[in-house]
């Protein structure tokens, strides 16, 4: 059984290979296609967010006030707010993280055991027969080390822009929102894709938001294309590099 699994898996990876292939192979010459405009809750595998919610307060009116209950501002605000919405999110990351770790650890021990006199003498012949050493019964000793190293370091830059959809308002006011972009270069496809949760008060006057400020953020950038087929290994590399275990 443990023998069949892994071929079953096999045969799957080259049908799915063959499938891609064949649709590469019909599209030899023409550009990547575009993703269609498509509503982003009816995607496949599209979840509403579900996050922990206060209680809801109690509404309050004032007929007599020019204050309007819920308003942020005293004038009409044209920021998001509504599912359907559009905004900005500037997409600004530069993470640089660097770590050195060290140990070492070094151990000895020694325990000596003997007797002296008469006894031992009579003692250590008894054990180990006639003219044994007496003052040198056991002598056991034991040394042990272990060192070890390691590091890491990355540095990651992404600067962009990009404009998200509202999909959803939760019963706190927070806002679900979803973003996609894709420019079409020659025969390569540049992606990026947005999602998250923010907060109404975080959005600027301006109707954009920082990524920082993107709670369950979701950052995709990537492409797809001639160039980054390329740098891709062909599929009986990746298969190998899954079955083989050395």
């Amino acid at each position: 059984m443990s023998r069949v699994r892994p071929i079953s898996f096999a045969l799957a990876a080259v049908l799915l290979a063959g499938c891609s292939a064949a649709d590469r192979l019909a599209n030899v010459g023409n550009t990547p296609a575009l993703s269609s405009i498509e509503n982003p809750t009816t995607q496949p595998g599209y979840k509403p967010v579900q996050m922990p919610m206060p209680e809801p307060d109690r509404p309050s009116y004032n007929p007599n006030s020019l204050w309007q209950t819920g308003s942020r501002a005293f004038f009409n605000d044209q920021r998001a707010s509504k599912i359907g919405d559009i905004l900005t999110v500037i997409v600004k990351i530069t993470d640089e993280a660097k770590i050195d770790n060290e140990t070492e650890r070094s151990r000895q021990s020694g325990e000596k055991l003997g007797a002296t006199g008469s006894i031992g003498t009579e003692f250590s012949s008894i054990l180990f027969g006639p003219g044994a050493d007496a003052s040198a019964v056991a002598n056991l000793s034991g040394t042990g080390s272990s060192k070890g190293s390691g590091s890491v370091k990355r540095s990651e830059e992404l600067v962009t822009n990009v404009a998200a959809v509202v999909t959803q308002v939760l019963p706190n006011g927070n806002l679900v929102i979803e973003g996609k972009q894709e420019v079409r270069v020659n025969f390569e496809i540049r992606e990026l894709i947005v999602a998250g949760v923010i907060r109404p008060e975080d959005i600027g006057a301006d109707n954009t938001i920082d990524s920082s400020k993107i709670a369950q953020a979701r950052i995709a950038y990537g492409g797809r294309g001639q160039i980054t087929d390329v740098q891709q290994p062909r599929y009986g590399q990746q298969v190998l590099d899954i079955l083989l275990p050395f």
